[in-house]
């Protein structure tokens, strides 16, 4: 099976003067093409450091990140803009939906970003809100939706683009726990349809017990899940 996300010996470490603090130290993962997969950890341990890395948000002090084949890090950073928009997609606990444009624009920004039509940029956005139960809220502004429907138009947008690759960062851990199922059992439903890889990084062990595999991130390294 081909690999949607595969890390080599990912070290990430900051300096404040002459203190090193490192962060990640050799870390090394492989997800396969279609897989669901839970990162866990405590706070500070470097989930949201390794996500950055890992969608070339930010670089690392050494190693590698491939998806689909490519090293991403080895792109120039105008290579890696254009690579993010085309393959990776992004799903935060906070939506960081635009509040002054609708759902529909929202989810079109991607597409309008590496430059399709507008008209075919809201036809797709219209598609993918369907997708996600969302047909009657195609003009409305985030602040006439709930907080559920607001994580919907965000799965949406990093949808919208068919990624190879999504990460998200507690994508249900501002939710209730009704909705938090309803965004499960979507997550779950895309992955089956669109066969996207997933990274979640989460602090909800239910949550975590669901995916394909699941992982602790530790001492800068990943290790297998303890039960």
């Amino acid at each position: 099976m081909s690999k949607g996300l595969l890390c080599q010996q990912l070290s990430k470490s900051y300096f404040q003067g002459s203190i090193e603090t490192k962060v990640l130290n050799g870390l090394d993962l492989s997800v396969d093409e279609g897989e669901l997969v839970a990162i866990v950890g405590t706070s500070g341990c470097g989930k949201s450091t390794f996500l950055h890395i890992a969608g070339a948000l930010d670089s690392p002090s050494s190693g590698q990140v491939f998806i689909g084949g490519v090293d991403i890090h080895q792109l120039t950073e105008k290579q890696r803009a254009k690579f993010r928009n085309k393959h990776i997609g992004f799903i935060y606990q906070f939506h960081h939906l635009m509040m002054e444009f609708s759902a529909e624009e929202n989810v079109a920004m991607p597409l309008l970003i590496r430059g399709d039509s507008p008209k075919n940029a809201l036809k797709a956005a219209q598609d993918m809100l369907i997708q996600v139960g969302l047909s009657h809220r195609f003009e409305h502004l985030p602040s006439e939706l709930s907080g559920g429907e607001r994580q919907r138009v965000a799965i949406a947008r990093a949808l919208v683009t068919k990624p190879s690759l999504i990460l998200a960062d507690e994508p249900t851990g501002n939710l209730d726990f009704d909705t938090a199922e309803q965004i499960y059992q979507l997550l779950r439903a895309l992955n089956k349809t669109v066969n996207t890889s997933f990274v979640i990084v989460t602090h909800d062990l239910t949550l975590a017990a669901r995916m394909d595999r699941q992982l602790c991130l530790q001492h800068g390294r990943l290790a297998p899940l303890e039960s």
